[in-house]
């Protein structure tokens, strides 16, 4: 897995930048971009937390747990209890699926995940108690920097979506809308969180 800038994002920023709705906020963070950390269970952990809650929130919460921990990996949170987890901000649910992932004996992704489909993977992480479909599309986007995922379970790309297209309220609508920025959706999502948030969202 990489880490940093994705190969892609060059060209993703060239096509997105022409589209007349998202072509505005493109245009305005070209000089930022999504950051890989090349690592799934890390990952995973800044998903859990940031379910639900805002950025600011879920990155309180993780600077938290990263000075209770120090580096985020299975070894270091399965050597915490469920109270010192729930110490940094976590719910009770959150602490156990966190937990509950790092103590598995099951790989997060089996050997083949990179000639996997975006679909075959989505099905293959929501086996695992805590990630749903969401913690999943941020997995294919922040860690496995699949390019084309669009997350429309997540309220910031849709309000990023609406604020741009008012008229899409509809998943159908807002599909519609995201189809001019294929093949390149995970940053087109990434732009919309960049627009409404006051600081890069990082998972």
């Amino acid at each position: 897995m990489k880490k940093g800038k994705p190969d892609w994002w060059d060209s993703a920023v060239n096509h997105l930048s022409q589209d007349p709705s998202i072509g505005k906020i493109v245009t305005k963070f070209k000089d930022e971009h999504l950051i890989g950390r090349g690592d799934i269970f890390q990952t995973l952990v800044r998903s859990i937390v940031g379910q639900q809650i805002s950025v600011i929130a879920a990155d309180s919460i993780h600077s938290k747990l990263v000075t209770k921990c120090g580096e985020i990996n299975r070894k270091s949170i399965s050597a915490l209890t469920i109270e010192e987890l729930a110490s940094c901000g976590l719910t009770r649910p959150k602490c156990q699926y966190i937990q509950g992932i790092a103590t598995s004996n099951i790989p997060l992704l089996p050997e083949n995940y990179e000639e996997m489909s975006d679909s075959e993977l989505i099905s293959h992480l929501t086996q695992f108690k805590g990630i749903g479909p969401w913690t999943a599309e941020m997995m294919l986007i922040f860690s496995l920097m699949r390019k084309d995922i669009l997350s429309l379970g997540d309220l910031g790309v849709v309000k990023g979506i609406q604020k741009i297209a008012p008229e899409a309220q509809t998943k159908n609508q807002l599909e519609k809308v995201a189809d001019a920025w294929k093949p390149y959706r995970s940053a087109a999502c990434w732009f919309l969180w960049r627009s409404l948030d006051p600081v890069p969202v990082e998972y």
